[in-house]
């Protein structure tokens, strides 16, 4: 089984029902409905992390926030750890720190061997160019949801299943 990043854009009202009700986040973040509101970065996460932040775990406001950032919503356990959400605060200042940066310029910080020393999962990144434009597909697929997010005053849940 892969660790999978994975993101769902709530509008205000749907994300307070989530932290009045949380044992209703399951069904909410795994329903068959509303796709277009989500996106999976799948296996790339990690990584995006790490070339965002310097760092496998740790970073600094705003771009912590695009995979490991935000506020946990219950304890409940989606796969690897309970969701987080980002408020639309949060949401607006995360598009705008992507938003300069292109994919070229995040994969020029791709050093193949400080990923492995970090053990960047999964582990066996070389940055060879099918590393590359795997890698660059998803981080402009995420920059993108982060920008409609914003324009339309959505919060984002995130989590890693």
């Amino acid at each position: 089984m892969s660790m999978i990043g994975s993101y769902r854009r709530v509008d205000e009202s749907a994300l307070q029902r989530l932290l009045d009700k949380p044992e209703g986040l399951s069904d909410f973040l795994f329903s068959e409905d509303d796709s277009d509101s989500r996106l999976d970065i799948d296996k790339t996460w990690h990584v995006i992390h790490f070339l965002l932040n310097g760092d496998p775990w740790d970073g600094i406001q705003p771009l912590v926030n695009v995979v490991l950032g935000g506020t946990q919503i219950s304890t409940e356990d989606l796969g690897y750890g309970p969701a987080r959400y980002l408020t639309i605060s949060e949401v607006r200042d995360v598009a705008a720190a992507l938003a300069p940066i292109s994919s070229e310029e995040l994969m020029s910080r791709f050093d193949a061997q400080a990923v492995m020393r970090a053990k960047i999962y999964p582990e066996g990144w070389t940055g060879d160019a099918e590393d590359r434009e795997y890698i660059a597909t998803y981080f402009d697929g995420l920059k993108e949801f982060f920008a409609e997010a914003a324009a339309s005053k959505q919060a984002v849940v995130l989590y890693l299943s």
